[in-house]
């Protein structure tokens, strides 16, 4: 009864919003109208639309939602298109030559992001994040202290042990739930594990694991349930009146992930400083900010709101991309048995039969390994679209305008699956990153070329693609050493079907048989059988 009534008021509520929505856009037609001119005609080619009533309908759409669409745009209008959804277009690029020449080759022009919308200000403390940052002297800071504080090679050495103890306790939760099931299903222990390593390397390893399930449980509902506020992204003022109740719902999970992150980064200020690791909160505590101009503020410190952002920035990206991505990798060596002997017999001319565990360290003299978690990132890339850029002034590309102002969406799946450039792009075959394969020597940061971008290009490729490859081949080794994983008798691996969450995740997630390849793993709970 009350769940209808709140439909009842949503669906009313959205009524009076489109009709405030269609009032404004006639006056913007009428006054619109009068100043077309040549310029407009030089922007990408793509279907006319009205500027406000098209972004309010797709606004309640991702962009995986759309996608579908935007194929079928692309193969009208051409690789590089505009969907104008407000005064100012949307552009979409599906094309690998002019995404090299737009983030490679024009990289400083094509480096700044869009204004936020309302909640995503309201989680990046107004963009005071890498992602979200403006391209200038704040975003410069920001990047570097990361890539040189945390994501140093030294620095994520430093960290072995701590990988090593995650992956043991993977094992012991996978183990169990296969003693307990007779299958497991990975997602949620993937998840955890991942989310466990990142917690550690942002707040050292004293977080609790009561704690760590807490944020992992508020990182995931500001993360899943986004969609859900992007309404506010378009009339905020009004939309936050209308939807009040909703607008504060996302107040009191931010405020929920404050009330988790602040304590523990108050314990690292206070803590002996030559008492452990520097975790990525350390780094954050001294920053000094640049000069802002615009606020007429001198250089500063973070605030504890400011540092709470960054941090979740990292949790995130450290931990969500990659366990989606193990996942769509487990999955296809479940489906193809010939590709997970393969890996098996690597590791054991490299490492042995009796080896404890493949050690990071062995894993640069793994190439096949590294072409199977390649193949599984051109294949299933967490993202089917980079974070949308801007340009702080208007530029040319492929003869046409972009505006000041422009978002510019590059659809990285639709390159990664380029026939012109892919056999048979649909098929999971890691040979093609072997000698004589398509992919050989596959530059994943776009420099030379790019033939798939799974972590952007140019410069704002996402920091921890090096992190993040690491942590794909380290656990994908070592779950094959540790387990055989053949597929549940009657229920068939589904890795095409896909749908949208924080990243493009599994439907239908991955259940499985994990059987102990070593004595040792009887004890964990496994049965060979």
């Amino acid at each position: 009864m009350q769940q209808s009534m709140h439909s009842a008021m949503d669906a009313m509520l959205f009524i009076i919003l489109a009709t405030i929505i269609f009032i404004i856009a006639l006056k913007l037609l009428v006054s619109n109208s009068s100043t077309k001119s040549k310029r407009s005609m030089k922007l990408p080619p793509g279907p006319r639309t009205l500027p406000i009533i098209g972004k309010f309908l797709l606004l309640r759409k991702s962009l995986f939602e759309i996608e579908p669409l935007l194929r079928e745009l692309s193969d009208k209008y051409g690789p590089i298109l505009s969907l104008r959804l407000t005064s100012t277009p949307s552009i979409f690029i599906s094309d690998r030559t002019l995404a090299h020449e737009a983030l490679v080759l024009n990289g400083a022009a094509f480096a700044d992001r869009p204004t936020a919308l309302a909640p995503s200000r309201l989680v990046s403390s107004n963009q005071h994040n890498i992602s979200s940052a403006s391209y200038g002297p704040l975003w410069r800071l920001l990047r570097r202290n990361l890539v040189t504080e945390i994501l140093h090679p030294s620095r994520v050495k430093l960290f072995s042990s701590t990988r090593r103890r995650v992956l043991r306790a993977l094992f012991h939760n996978l183990a169990s739930e296969a003693a307990a099931a007779g299958s497991v299903v990975v997602t949620e222990s993937f998840q955890h594990a991942l989310f466990s390593l990142a917690v550690f390397m942002c707040f050292g390893e004293a977080v609790d694991e009561k704690t760590i399930r807490e944020m992992e449980s508020v990182q995931r509902r500001i993360l899943i349930s986004f969609s859900h506020f992007a309404i506010f992204g378009f009339l905020p003022r009004i939309s936050k009146l209308l939807f009040r109740n909703r607008w504060n719902e996302l107040v009191a999970i931010r405020r929920r992930q404050e009330e988790l992150f602040i304590p523990w980064i108050r314990a690292r200020r206070e803590r002996n400083q030559a008492s452990s690791v520097q975790a990525y909160v350390d780094s954050l505590l001294d920053l000094q900010l640049p000069e802002e101009e615009k606020e007429n503020r001198a250089s500063r410190n973070l605030t504890e709101d400011e540092i709470v952002s960054l941090c979740s920035e990292f949790l995130s990206g450290g931990s969500d991309t990659t366990s989606t991505t193990l996942e769509w990798i487990m999955a296809n060596l479940v489906k193809h048995q010939g590709i997970q002997r393969k890996v098996l017999d690597e590791m054991r001319q490299v490492v042995g039969s009796e080896a404890e565990e493949v050690k990071e360290e062995d894993l640069q003299r793994m190439p096949y390994l590294k072409a199977v978690v390649l193949e599984g990132l051109r294949r299933h890339p967490p993202g089917h679209f980079v974070l949308p850029h801007c340009v702080t002034e208007e530029v040319k590309l492929n003869g046409y305008i972009i505006p000041k102002g422009a978002s510019i969406n590059f659809m990285l799946a639709e390159m990664a699956r380029d026939e012109k450039v892919w056999d048979k792009p649909m098929e999971f075959k890691p040979e093609r990153f072997m000698e004589g394969g398509e992919g050989e020597g596959v530059d994943i940061t776009g420099s030379r070329e790019i033939k798939m971008m799974p972590f952007g290009a140019g410069r704002r490729i996402c920091p921890g693609f090096g992190l993040a490859m690491l942590h794909l081949e380290y656990f994908v080794a070592n779950l094959v050493r540790e387990f055989e994983w053949k597929a549940v008798e009657g229920d068939e691996v589904d890795v095409d079907s896909e749908k949208s969450e924080f990243t493009v995740v599994m439907k239908n997630p991955l259940r499985a048989r994990i059987l102990a390849r070593r004595e040792a793993c009887m004890g964990n709970g496994v049965v060979d059988e």
